[in-house]
């Protein structure tokens, strides 16, 4: 077992790694298929190593192994299934007992594979599948992806990481080391006569926190302000331009009751009741390959899973849940409340939807995290009222984000 220590405190998020990927020579051919970011995360967690195909019993080396017909053969013809599931179900267990969270696999592989394996003619050929243990890992409910989505999200000074703060969340910004700083006037359709609401600045800051090369976006500007959703997206776009492929948007929003309480979470999907789209008036739609942008996974499970394991290792309460951006800018009526509850809504609010969606049609990797500051449809409830709320979570969502960078 690999073993690291991050941030303050023991008890560390726990992962599964494909041995190949940790440098171990367990693949067919008796050799590894080591991934540098796949080993640095395994430094920052608590990491275990398995193989299935060597949990199976088969030798090292051994002929190659693929998918056909939902069965599994060696490239002499010998089919191999039932040693793969034994293999899978043995490692199953294994990562089930550790406590596993997140699984990092090896791509393609019939044991392995996520979304994608070879197809059984030893051509290269890729079709849409999952291998045997990662199917399992799966139905567990617990995350898997490959080493290619660990060496994407990866930070770098070519791609830092983008963070778009909301109202009383800015704060986050004073705790980059800068490089460069941008007025939002000096950013390509950004409204050059939008001015910051309370809680809001319009200075982007590139430059690192606790080492890590970021650009922080500390304000935004919203479609009730009379702006336009492609004017409402400018910061992502812009974000993009500068190279970053993640980006994580954080905002305050309310909690819808009895779906999430107040207090800091971690948004898993969301509903678009805006009534606009960027998409639909984005000059560089023509640029891309379609317009119908895939939304599956919108928000990254892989980002997601850091973002509950940090939480977790600092003893931060965080919720996940639903997030429906709205138009506003009044607060809910009940009669809203209830129509969001019975769509399974925990998070409502009128940031966050559209940027997602222009984030997506741009391939890059999100992350959303949300301050419920109120219940949703509360009375009382003040923008005053939400500063409030957002300046008490103040250090527990630094700690959050910090976490989430170093991790990453």
């Amino acid at each position: 077992m690999i073993t690291g220590f991050i941030l303050e405190i023991g008890s560390v998020m726990k992962v599964v790694i494909s041995a190949c990927l940790l440098g171990f020579p367990v693949r067919y051919d008796g050799g590894a298929k080591t991934s540098r970011a796949v080993q640095e995360l395994a430094s920052k967690v608590e990491a275990m190593h398995l193989c299935p195909e060597v949990r199976s019993g088969l030798p090292t080396p051994r002929p190659p192994a693929e998918q056909r017909d939902g069965r599994i053969w060696l490239k002499d013809g010998t089919e191999v299934t039932d040693s793969f599931q034994k293999g899978a179900l043995c490692s199953l267990a294994t990562a089930r007992e550790f406590g596993a969270t997140l699984a990092v696999l090896k791509a393609k592989s019939p044991s392995c594979g996520v979304h994608e394996v070879y197809d059984g003619t030893y051509s290269g050929k890729l079709i849409p599948g999952e291998g045997i243990f990662a199917r399992h890992l799966e139905e567990e409910g617990i995350c898997v992806v490959t080493e290619k989505t660990v060496e994407e999200i990866k930070p770098s000074v070519e791609h830092p990481v983008a963070l778009v703060l909301g109202t009383g969340l800015g704060h986050l910004a004073n705790l980059v080391k800068p490089v460069r700083r941008i007025d939002y006037r000096d950013i390509e359709g950004f409204p050059v006569d939008a001015q910051p609401v309370t809680g809001h600045s319009f200075e982007a800051t590139i430059g690192t926190i606790d080492g890590v090369p970021v650009v922080v976006y500390p304000g935004r500007v919203h479609l009730y302000q009379g702006y336009s959703a492609a004017e409402v997206t400018a910061l992502v776009q812009h974000a993009h331009h500068l190279g970053c492929r993640d980006i994580i948007f954080a905002g305050a929003t309310g909690a819808v009751p009895g779906n999430a309480g107040t207090g800091l979470g971690i948004i898993t999907d969301q509903i678009n009741l805006t009534g606009t789209n960027p998409l639909a008036e984005w000059a560089g739609l023509k640029n891309v390959e379609t317009p119908f942008v895939d939304m599956n996974d919108a928000y990254s499970p892989y980002l997601r899973t850091l973002a509950r394991g940090v939480a977790d290792d600092l003893g931060i309460t965080v919720e996940e849940g639903i997030f429906a951006g709205l138009l506003g800018p009044n607060f809910e009526t009940p009669a809203e409340v209830n129509m969001l509850r019975a769509m399974n809504v925990s998070y409502t609010g009128v940031s966050t939807a559209l940027e997602v969606i222009m984030a997506r049609a741009l391939n890059m990797n999100v992350l959303g995290l949300t301050l419920a500051a109120n219940p949703a449809g509360a009375r009382g409830t003040t923008h005053k009222s939400v500063l409030e709320a957002a300046e008490h979570y103040a250090d527990d969502f630094e700690r959050l984000v910090r976490g989430i960078l170093r991790l990453l």
